[in-house]
């Protein structure tokens, strides 16, 4: 039990990261319109204020898997747990806009790199049983750091100090603390060990605490994963040599149907999609407090399933769903039939199937999916994916929903989700309860 429990704890740590991941995303959306006032900014330098952390996570998910192969998963995410530290510190007591600017790209940084860094690391640690249940941790803690950010933005505001908003970015210094101390309480990823260091010993010892009945098999299967991808030319071959042409297609599929969802429009701008839908602005605020809900209740529910009935299945159950729920939306736009509650309450139910499907299973099925030599390249691969997709989507959705209306552009995230459907249907594998190494034998030779 105590070995059980061992990996239960490297993978909360580990996690923490993704905690920060939702706490920094979210922050800001309670302190942007007094940030905004206080410097005095333009609409160009508000919109820049928002974006600059969007485009350091797509920076910091781009470049991800170097620090990661060449310094070891821990020392990155030493690295992470620092940047997140001095990024909510810098903004909280930046006194020029450039200065604040600076800090917010830095957190983004981080955000980018943890999205790579850890769910490689928790995948490379766990049993193949629970693997989905481990990796989905960090998505759980990234909706749990929303939920949280969301709390903490209110209760601070209660106390309607002018500066509030530098509180409310501040606080984050004391869990990217709590991660810093912690991961010093966590061993190396022993793949990591094997495959890019040598440390054979070092890295049995790991996997007698993961798998003490088959530690020995399975650091043999490693060393052969290690042959089989042809360990002399294996800094030579690139993730876009050919060889690795289908988890590279399934990973991009992947984080691209996770954005033309909408999601990411439906979260940065609910309140003005509910306004859109006729809601006071008192009402839609109240309502993305729903939204922070039932995304964490979900995410919660998904994790006790993913390893039982397989990510295959919530992703068939989750699109299905998602479809319904865009064109019930889409629906109420073109007949604009706004009368009670209906768009919030379909929007509620998306987040829900949203959360049970895609949101548990992205940074699970992309982390698996990849060879050990090229599993961070891989991870940095569908990350950036996600990250650029996210920011294009974030980016447009205003354009988009004020010249077409919110029917035309709620029909299109429908039509999209209809081709996933398609694309979990026809071509995407199921991982469940399979080692890594089977994982790569089934994908890479079939």
């Amino acid at each position: 039990m105590m070995k059980k429990n061992s990996v239960l704890a490297w993978s909360a740590v580990v996690a923490l990261g993704g905690f920060l991941f939702g706490f920094d995303t979210a922050v800001i959306s309670g302190a942007e319109k007094a940030i905004q006032q206080y410097w005095d900014l333009s609409v160009f330098e508000h919109g820049l204020t928002i974006s600059i952390a969007l485009i350091g996570t797509v920076i910091g998910s781009l470049l991800g898997s170097r620090p990661s192969d060449r310094f070891g998963r821990k020392n990155t995410l030493y690295f992470v747990a620092i940047v997140y530290l001095l990024s909510s510190l810098g903004t909280a007591m930046a006194d020029n806009w450039y200065m604040f600017l600076f800090f917010r790209f830095l957190g983004g940084v981080g955000v980018g790199t943890s999205s790579v860094t850890a769910p490689i690391y928790i995948s490379e640690i766990s049993p193949a049983d629970r693997r989905g249940r481990l990796v989905g941790l960090f998505q759980f803690n990234v909706v749990l750091g929303i939920l949280i950010s969301y709390l903490s933005n209110y209760l601070i505001s209660l106390a309607g100090e002018e500066t509030s908003w530098r509180w409310m970015l501040g606080v984050q210094a004391v869990p990217s603390l709590i991660f810093f101390i912690l991961i010093g309480f966590i061993p190396e990823s022993p793949r990591w060990l094997i495959l890019k260091k040598g440390a054979t010993q070092k890295a049995l010892e790991i996997l007698r605490i993961i798998n003490p009945k088959n530690c020995e098999q399975e650091l043999i299967a490693i060393q052969n994963s290690d042959l089989d991808s042809g360990n002399k030319t294996k800094n030579k071959e690139g993730l876009f040599s050919g060889k690795y042409n289908r988890p590279v297609l399934l990973a991009m599929l992947f984080a691209f149907f996770n954005q033309v969802s909408g999601i990411n429009a439906i979260i940065y701008y609910a309140p003005r999609i509910f306004e859109m839908a006729g809601l006071g602005a008192h009402s839609s605020l109240l309502s993305t407090v729903g939204i922070g809900i039932v995304n964490f209740s979900f995410t919660l529910l998904a994790l006790n399933f993913i390893d039982k009935v397989g990510r295959r299945v919530l992703m068939l159950i989750g699109s299905v769903g998602l479809i319904v729920t865009l064109f019930l939306v889409g629906f109420t736009f073109y007949t604009e039939s706004f009368g009670g509650i209906a768009i919030p309450v379909y929007i509620m139910i998306f987040i829900a199937f949203f959360a049970f499907s895609q949101g548990a299973v992205i940074w699970v099925f992309i982390s698996e999916i990849f060879p050990n030599q090229v599993r961070a390249k891989g991870q940095t691969l569908g990350s950036s994916t996600h990250w650029i997709m996210a920011a294009l989507i974030a980016f447009y959705f205003p354009y988009l929903s004020e010249t077409f209306g919110g029917a035309v552009t709620f029909f299109f995230f429908g039509f999209m989700m209809v081709l996933q459907l398609i694309f979990v249907w026809r071509i995407m594998p199921e991982t469940k309860g399979k080692s890594l190494e089977q994982i790569e034998s089934n994908i890479i030779l079939h």
